[in-house]
């Protein structure tokens, strides 16, 4: 499986080794890494992209499902730091489904979908004045084969970002950068 990663690098980690030495930049980088993978973490909870302006996440399309991209949590568990050198440090996730959801796109599948028994069940009840039946379901005791059979996908996913360059995330870094020099400043 392919991971979708990101990598915080440049000019800022060139200068720090410059003026405090590679120690400081090494212990630093991991601290970048640990931030940035936070501020990814975050994304799953506020349901937005922050770059310069926050974007919020496209709701999903049926408000009874649950929490939006945190059926499980395994894709936001996942997020990590993959490596960190002395002027870089990469997070991502080996989750197979994460590049389509931070990016968005459609997938055009055909999956096979082996035999399985499941449930019959009845409305819970029918409205008098519209006749219509209750979307609420009860189980009537009685159970359905399902044959084995081939289903077409054909699913447009939102683009919602949670990994990638943030205006918001570097300066997120510098205030911590610039926090950690300081106190390093005051302890020489």
């Amino acid at each position: 499986t392919k991971m979708e990663t990101f990598k915080i690098e440049g000019k800022i980690f060139e200068r720090m080794q410059k003026a405090l030495g590679v120690n400081f930049t090494r212990k630093t980088a991991s601290e970048f890494g640990t931030i940035a993978v936070n501020f990814s973490k975050e994304r799953f909870i506020k349901k937005d992209w922050k770059n310069q302006v926050s974007e919020k996440w496209k709701a999903r399309k049926r408000k009874d499902r649950g929490s939006l991209m945190t059926r499980t949590g395994r894709l936001k568990r996942s997020i990590h730091k993959i490596s960190s050198g002395d002027n870089y440090v990469i997070i991502g996730t080996d989750v197979p489904y994460a590049k389509i959801h931070n990016e968005g796109g459609k997938i055009q599948k055909t999956i096979y979908v082996s035999a399985y028994t499941r449930k019959k069940t009845k409305a819970k009840s029918v409205n008098l004045r519209t006749r219509k039946a209750s979307r609420k379901r009860v189980d009537t005791g009685q159970s359905i084969k399902v044959k084995s059979h081939v289903r077409k996908m054909n699913l447009h996913l939102p683009k919602r970002q949670f990994l990638g360059r943030s205006r918001a995330l570097e300066i997120r870094l510098q205030r911590h950068l610039k926090k950690e020099i300081l106190k390093t400043l005051n302890n020489l």
